[in-house]
């Protein structure tokens, strides 16, 4: 059985084609979809929902967070696929002293995750898909159009509490993270200071007003935002977008459009907002190209 190197240098033992696979990460489940071993899929967590109704017949094993381990052992896998940022070291230590080969990934950056994808296809038998994924996510960010002007943002990921004013906590994502290097590569530059090197910094939202940031940007997960907490900033001279989460986080097949669609919105928040025509209301939202859609 051959031996493999994951992402955080351990030595994982999988047989050269896996035929039972589970994935405990909703964006390794889709790129395992994408190249085409959907039905090698015998556990998935609850949260692997893309693309709708792949995995109908896949067994469904809890969160990232609290999956069941029993059960996954029971499944007999050839081999579990796992992220160091989602899964816990406890369940992916638990497994592995089960006598399953994990194979963990660790993504900070756009670059991180092409090299990750290319490591993984590897694992699954899939060596060409993941070349061709990885030189697919290096080559959208090489042709990626940027703005003369990056506009400042802040990317709020979760808040604390809506009673608490300008005092209340939100976490923003930052530089050390695949979603903030995506954010700056397409385009957009940090706001605060410190925000570059920062996995999820958390700041009151008084000081996020003292920042002035040019955009705030609104994903859909983990927390969901919505239009109530648009209306947080809505005497900013900042201008609010809602993101799809997932262009943000799920790296893989849907990164190189995701690339696109932010570096062509980071061009037009670059720009001088435009004045609304008389009789006309801006809603604040783009449409949803592509399968890495960017609603801002």
């Amino acid at each position: 059985m051959p031996e493999l190197v994951d992402d955080l240098g351990r030595t994982v033992e999988v047989p050269d084609d896996p035929g039972r696979i589970v994935s405990l990460v909703p964006n390794l489940t889709e790129t395992l979809w994408w190249w085409h071993l959907a039905d090698r899929l015998v556990g998935v967590t609850t949260y692997c929902v893309a693309p709708p109704a792949a995995y109908r017949h896949t067994e469904r094993v809890r969160g990232t967070k609290n999956p069941d381990v029993a059960r996954i052992v029971a499944l007999a896998p050839d081999l579990v696929v796992a992220s160091e940022e989602e899964n816990r070291a406890h369940d992916v230590a638990q497994l592995t002293e089960a006598g399953i080969a994990v194979y963990v990934t660790r993504v900070r950056t756009v670059r991180d995750a092409a090299e990750s994808l290319g490591r993984l296809g590897v694992a699954v038998n899939r060596a060409a898909s993941g070349s061709a994924l990885r030189q697919s996510l290096l080559r959208a960010l090489d042709q990626a159009r940027l703005p003369a002007t990056p506009p400042s943002f802040v990317c709020p990921i979760w808040r604390d509490g809506d009673h608490r004013g300008d005092a209340e906590t939100w976490w923003l994502v930052g530089g050390d993270t695949f979603a903030g290097d995506l954010l700056v590569r397409s385009g957009f530059r940090p706001a605060l200071a410190g925000q570059a090197e920062a996995r999820y910094p958390r700041h009151r939202l008084a000081a996020l007003a003292e920042a002035c940031p040019d955009v705030v940007l609104l994903p859909d997960e983990p927390y969901a935002f919505g239009d109530g907490d648009a209306e947080v900033f809505a005497a900013w001279p900042a201008r609010v977008r809602h993101l799809d989460g997932t262009a943000l986080s799920w790296w893989g097949p849907r990164t190189p459009s995701a690339i696109g669609d932010l570096a062509r919105l980071a061009r037009q928040l670059g720009r001088p907002p435009r004045r609304p025509r008389a009789g006309t209301v801006p809603t604040g939202h783009v449409g949803e190209p592509g399968p890495s859609p960017v609603r801002g």
